[in-house]
């Protein structure tokens, strides 16, 4: 009996760039990957820089 490939629902989650938490993307994601809290802070970091 084969087993499926993984789904992004099993699949381990990626750890923030920042601050080490688990963030909503698979560990698969290629890049730098943001937790939802340093997502929205690099975001207005970024909306202020001009």
């Amino acid at each position: 009996m084969t087993q499926p490939p993984p789904s992004p629902a099993t699949e381990p989650l990626a750890d923030c760039v920042l601050c080490g938490e688990p963030t909503e993307h698979p560990a698969s994601t290629r890049g730098a990957t943001y937790c939802p809290v340093c997502e929205w802070q690099e975001a207005q970091r970024t909306a202020c820089s001009g």
